[in-house]
């Protein structure tokens, strides 16, 4: 039931530019309308179209000119953008510091490749020991419980075996799995 509701809120929310731009449009045109009608005699025509439309569709147009440019300041001249993009990198933990199942299980294949590569190197054994711990720190967090439930569930595995996890480590994460409570 959550996600559904969290799927139509994001419908909500992509449709949500695109309307507010029609809203935008049509409240400022109405609201500058009774400023410059007398400019527009309703009696004469441009082209078939009378006064009274051709004014409504310039102002129309000259706000959805000045949302465009707005926008165009926005991104090309100032870049604001940019720097919102990098602090919802910032904010992001699974760019900082937690990984999600699926790029542990990549990074704990390079990690014993690397390992078997250079058993003699001090450096690579240490970094090596880092990786493990942090792999292991990570399998201690809900989403891998729920990639271990998923990975039963959906993909019919029985034992979804993660090597670079020590017996305790894996023990725990199948009873997390286990104990999830589905919404």
């Amino acid at each position: 039931m959550k996600k559904v509701i969290m799927r139509q809120y994001w419908r909500i929310q992509q449709s949500q530019a695109i309307i507010t731009l029609g809203f935008w449009t049509a409240t400022l045109t109405l609201l500058v309308w009774p400023y410059v009608s007398w400019r527009f005699d309703p009696s004469e025509t441009f082209l078939t179209i009378p006064m009274t439309y051709v004014g409504l569709v310039g102002i129309a147009f000259g706000v959805l000119s000045s949302v465009l440019l707005i926008g165009f300041a926005y991104d090309v001249t100032f870049g604001l953008w940019r720097d919102h993009i990098t602090i919802n990198q910032e904010r992001n933990p699974f760019t900082t510091y937690k990984l999600n199942p699926t790029w542990g299980i990549v990074i704990a294949q390079t990690n014993e490749i690397l390992r078997r590569i250079a058993p003699e190197d001090e450096e690579i054994q240490r970094y090596c020991k880092f990786v493990d711990r942090m792999l292991e720190w990570n399998s201690k967090e809900e989403i891998w419980a729920r990639a271990m439930s998923s990975w039963k569930d959906i993909l019919g595995d029985e034992d979804p075996f993660l090597f670079y996890l020590d017996e305790e480590a894996r023990k725990n994460l199948e009873e997390s799995a286990a104990n999830l409570e589905e919404f």
